[in-house]
């Protein structure tokens, strides 16, 4: 008698799966090896009269979406930012980079390219489209992580070329399938002149625009937000710090849900010619020294602290001359820039009331490294404890990246070479970061211990909340019947059991 043929059902059972809010259940999940995509168990069964021919017993352990890293520049030897005029060597190196990282866990990522010389775009442009290789993680297109950064702010990055060429196609307008659609993500600051204008129109081609490298002040970073910068690139990192007055681009974290008037993020959205005011203003105010004052506390000393820097003084003489006479502006975060036209017949008060109307106002996803270097462990805590949903999981990562590579000096480009110490990558001789080898299965497993949260919660940043902040949560970082069927098995420490891409088993730990 002939065997009977496979249905191409699988069934996972004896799991327990996460949740999209963070929670963990314990419950089947049906996959279609054939299509590669997750089923509705119920619907199937009773559609096609079937049973999954395949069992498989996960003896308790978890059943993860596969993870989704949406910041990392290379690894395993392979740079994404080093294109030496070889396609088929690029794009091989593309595929090694997708078929290993599954070991830890991830099927799909972003790669990461950071500021390059202007020629060099058009190519990548077309390299870097999605691209999901045989038995590997998919390749969701790129994240441009300069050139428009702020110059004291850019870190490892080498200084931004003179001119981008406007007429490049970075959106590909002529372009109307979503597969085309080369750059996935862009990270700029806000306050370099002619970003705020392309963040509202990036964002509606589906780009997600992140602030990063960055000197913006509270108000020009809520601006950006609601012109529709989605994301904080690397919080904590390569931004000012956290100041009481002006908390900068970390501030937006514990951002009101509405923006009114007793709000310290009232603001409108800013023009470039604002901006660009404000940057010309820099080295033109004068310095001022606090006066000398014996015994104050420590609570009210007005010594300027960072991020109190000269932007943030431009912004505040520019609000005086702006605002309407009469009404000065002495604290950066107590009213619009834009200047009020008041006319005659009401009271300047009424008209102020008038103008300011309470405005909804959704919190950025943010992107952290949990390396325990990038960012102190309380840092990680407090930043989930403000803002739990969004919160996103990254490497960071450099093409060093190897589980099983060890420490010391390693080749970098342009002569330039790493010191690789633990998950930290140094520029040597220097103590500037630049990037990490941490694999996102560690981050995950960190997550957990700096945190608090459940092994289901910290598993959400890694899959569901990077997936949300793409808006391509219906088909990865989920679980959600049709979605892709890319899954990675853990155990409850979080370390990757197997890994599996379009319902089909691509790495297993021996």
């Amino acid at each position: 008698m002939a065997a009977p043929t496979s249905n191409n059902l699988i069934c996972f059972t004896n799991c327990f799966l996460p949740q999209e809010d963070g929670g963990l259940i314990e419950k089947d999940l049906w996959i279609d090896e054939r299509r590669g995509v997750i089923l509705d168990a119920q619907r199937t069964f009773f559609l096609r009269k079937e049973r999954p021919n395949t069992i498989i017993d996960l003896g308790g352990n978890v059943l993860s979406p596969g993870f989704i890293d949406i910041q990392i520049n290379g690894g395993f030897g392979f740079d994404f930012s080093v294109y030496e005029g070889d396609d088929q060597t690029y794009r091989d190196g593309l595929k090694l980079v997708a078929e290993k990282i599954v070991e830890t866990g991830v099927t799909a990522l972003v790669p990461t390219i950071i500021t390059q010389e202007t020629t060099l775009y058009p190519k990548l442009l077309d390299l870097l489209r999605p691209w999901s290789p045989p038995h590997a993680a998919h390749l969701l297109g790129w994240h441009a992580e300069g050139p428009f950064l702020q110059m004291s702010k850019r870190g490892a990055h080498s200084p931004a070329p003179e001119n981008l060429a406007d007429a490049e196609d970075w959106l590909m307008s002529g372009d109307t399938a979503p597969n085309t659609v080369g750059v996935r993500i862009i990270t700029a600051a806000p306050e370099v002149e002619g970003v705020m204008e392309a963040i509202n129109e990036a964002s509606k081609r589906g780009i997600c625009f992140n602030i990063g490298h960055s000197m913006a002040t509270t108000d020009i970073a809520t601006a950006a937000v609601r012109n529709g910068a989605r994301c904080i690139t690397h919080l904590f990192n390569a931004m000012p710090q956290l100041h009481h007055r002006d908390p900068s681009i970390i501030g937006l974290l514990g951002a009101s849900p509405y923006l009114s008037p007793s709000s310290s993020s009232t603001f409108l959205p800013f023009p470039s010619a604002i901006i660009s005011a404000l940057n010309a203003s820099m080295h033109s105010l004068p310095i001022t020294k606090e006066p000398s004052i014996d015994h104050i506390s420590e609570a009210l000393d007005e010594i300027k602290t960072p991020p109190q820097t000269p932007m943030l003084l431009a912004e505040q003489a520019l609000r005086k001359s702006l605002l309407p006479t009469g009404k000065s502006t002495e604290s950066p975060g107590s009213a619009a820039i834009t200047a009020i036209p008041l006319g005659s017949g009401q009271s300047s008060e009424s008209k102020l009331k008038k103008y300011f109307k309470t405005i909804p106002f959704d919190r950025p996803f943010y992107e952290i490294i949990v390396d325990g270097i990038h960012s102190h462990p309380n840092s990680v805590r407090l930043a989930y404890s403000a803002h739990p949903d969004g919160c996103i999981l990254i490497t960071d990562a450099m093409k060093i990246l190897d589980p099983h590579l060890k420490d010391g000096v390693h080749d970098w480009r342009d002569g330039r070479r790493f010191y690789k110490e633990g998950d930290t990558l140094y520029v040597e001789g220097t103590t500037t970061l630049a990037g990490s080898v941490v694999t996102l299965d560690k981050c995950v497993r960190n997550f957990v211990r700096y945190t608090g949260c459940s092994i289901g919660e910290a598993i959400k940043c890694a899959t569901y909340n990077p997936a949300r902040c793409l808006n391509i949560e219906n088909k990865k970082g989920t679980l959600r019947a049709g979605a892709d069927a890319d899954l990675a098995v853990l155990d409850h420490q979080g370390n990757v059991l197997s890994t599996w891409v379009k319902g089909k088993m691509v790495w297993a730990r021996k």
